[in-house]
């Protein structure tokens, strides 16, 4: 993997934060690698086969 620097408003790190408080998410990258896999799959975009298969549980 490749680390990426980026800039997010407060609010929706806060917003991923809750997520991961709740559960569905084990941390903010996976959250927001999560966003940019789905994102991708909108587009129409192939999805790699081993992070399709990826689920979390919540805890």
């Amino acid at each position: 993997m490749e680390r990426v620097t980026l800039r997010i408003p407060k609010q929706q790190i806060e917003a991923v934060e809750r997520m991961v408080e709740s559960g569905e998410f084990p941390n903010r990258s996976e959250a927001i690698r999560a966003a940019v896999r789905d994102k991708i799959k909108d587009q129409g975009e192939p999805v790699h086969e081993r992070t399709r298969e990826r689920t979390w549980a919540k805890v």
